[in-house]
């Protein structure tokens, strides 16, 4: 009778910018039963994200090429895939900054080794309960359900699921302001977040979000996103 195939144990992307850190990092992992790979810049970890589709991430705040923060808008707009920032910046905005677009949890340099894999196998065990695998990520808000892994965004009726022909800037927009409909967002930070690297005029926002408006509009969602003025967006009512 042939012995059954064990499963890969979780693989950790250590996004940090300091080898010695990442070394540690993966030693303590590796010690644990987990697997590790590193990246030592923001760009490579979202390649290797995209590529290797690790359990969990490790992102460290302070990067080249891109940091953290940005990283972590981008994971996000992917997918599910947890996230524990790694920092030096030991302040409640940071803190509250990162748990705010969607990391998992948050460790402050120095730190000890130990704690950090705990932390780790923690958020592994939330986002896998009962060691299976993670469920199909989706956001449901009124007549909205977004699909984060398909990025696809559909509106529901009785007579059924109408699909939104988004672009990838409208899709993650949606997405944004689905998280949180009631609060208004900046410009400044629905730029950072949702618009591609080289988009970098406020009114560009205003640009996006009057077609992503328009194609609401035209599946009978009325009036949203709401402008308000001289702050930002907020998504409204969706249902």
């Amino acid at each position: 009778m042939p012995s059954p195939i064990a499963e890969p144990q979780p693989l950790v992307l250590i996004a940090e910018d300091e080898p010695e850190i990442a070394d540690i990092l993966s030693a303590y992992l590796q010690r644990n039963g987990l697997r590790s790979v590193h990246a030592a810049d923001g760009r490579r970890a979202l390649d290797l994200h995209l590529s290797l589709k690790p359990d969990l991430i490790v992102l460290d705040v302070q990067m080249p090429q891109m940091d953290g923060w940005q990283v972590l808008a981008e994971v996000r707009h992917r997918g599910g895939t947890p996230v524990i920032m790694l920092t030096a910046l030991d302040q409640d905005i940071d803190k509250l900054l990162g748990l705010r677009i969607g990391a998992d949890d948050y460790v402050v340099k120095p730190f000890n080794p130990a704690e950090v894999v705990a932390r780790i196998q923690a958020v592994l065990r939330r986002a896998r309960p009962g060691g299976g695998q993670p469920a199909r990520r989706f956001i449901r808000l009124g007549r909205l359900q977004a699909d984060l892994e398909s990025h696809e965004i559909a509106v529901q009726d009785d007579g059924g699921s109408l699909p939104l022909a988004l672009t990838l800037t409208e899709f993650k927009l949606l997405v944004h302001l689905m998280r949180a409909p009631r609060r208004v967002f900046g410009r400044e930070e629905l730029l950072v977040a949702c618009l591609p690297e080289g988009e970098a005029l406020e009114r560009t926002v205003d640009s996006h979000v009057s077609k992503l408006r328009k194609k609401l509009e035209s599946a009978g969602l009325e009036g949203i996103p709401v402008s308000v003025r001289g702050v930002g967006y907020r998504l409204g009512d969706v249902s």
